[in-house]
């Protein structure tokens, strides 16, 4: 045998060690894959209730769209310490004004409105708010949009007390279709996706002017309609000084401060 046929019979063995090689490499590489690729279908079968985890996380989108956001649920915790104060206090007739404040903000805003004229009892502070979102909008030429409006449910979420002043927040579980144009551009957001959102809705009622800390609430505390004498009591049917009846008017005391959508 030749030294040429040697090396020649070398160089082979060399190739078919090299294939070998290479293929017990692919098999590893091939095993792997599929052990992960189960790993991947075991983890989405549990989750997603589908082997292809890419529709598994269309699927949780799709859900996302259509599932409300919880709310907290503290009516029955709150109502009867409100109704004590405010015997007047009628719940299903606040509640409807909530969803009514918050769907008439959502739309002026959609709309671009200034000023909030579609509800009475409305705080500066929140009129202001208001008017600053739309021009904040408008400095940077776009505008933002709420479409097919639609409110799931409203619960009381918080009452408080402080010195001369009451508040109830509402929490609204909603639906819309959200997105900002820059022109006849979508900046953010989308026209075909809907979101699921939460909102509060504060309420106040001043009853002492005098001892609020904000000087913007002492315009709101009531008056009695007969004499002009302040309001000295949460919840009061007759004024202290004239004995006029004031039952009637104390739901014109209760006025909206702020609408925050929480996260």
């Amino acid at each position: 045998m030749t030294g040429g046929q040697i090396g020649t019979i070398i160089i082979l063995v060399l190739c078919l060690i090299l294939v070998a090689a290479v293929c017990v490499v692919a098999i590893k590489v091939r095993n792997k894959v599929r052990s992960i690729k189960r790993e991947i279908q075991s983890i989405s079968r549990q989750a997603f209730g589908t082997d292809d985890i890419a529709q598994g996380f269309r699927n949780m989108e799709r859900e996302m769209e259509v599932t409300p956001k919880s709310v907290s649920g503290a009516t029955s915790l709150y109502l009867p310490r409100i109704v004590k104060d405010f015997p007047d206090f009628h719940y299903d007739e606040m509640r409807s004004r909530s969803d009514a404040l918050l769907t008439a903000y959502l739309n002026g805003i959609d709309s671009g409105t200034v000023p909030l004229t579609t509800e009475e009892g409305i705080t500066s502070e929140l009129k202001e708010k208001y008017a600053l979102r739309i021009q904040n909008l408008k400095n940077h030429g776009m505008t933002e949009h709420f479409k097919n409006i639609r409110i799931h449910r409203t619960e009381i979420k918080q009452y408080r007390k402080t010195a001369g002043r009451c508040s109830v927040i509402f929490e609204t579980s909603i639906q819309y279709y959200h997105y900002k144009m820059n022109g006849s551009a979508v900046a953010e957001g989308s026209k075909d996706r809907m979101e699921q959102a939460r909102y509060n809705v504060e309420m106040v009622y001043i009853q002492d002017r005098d001892l609020v800390e904000n000087a913007s609430d002492m315009g709101l505390a009531m008056n009695c309609p007969n004499c002009g004498a302040p309001l000295p009591k949460l919840g009061a049917k007759v004024c202290a000084y004239c004995e006029s009846p004031i039952a009637e008017f104390q739901i014109k005391v209760w006025n909206f401060s702020d609408v925050q959508e929480r996260k």
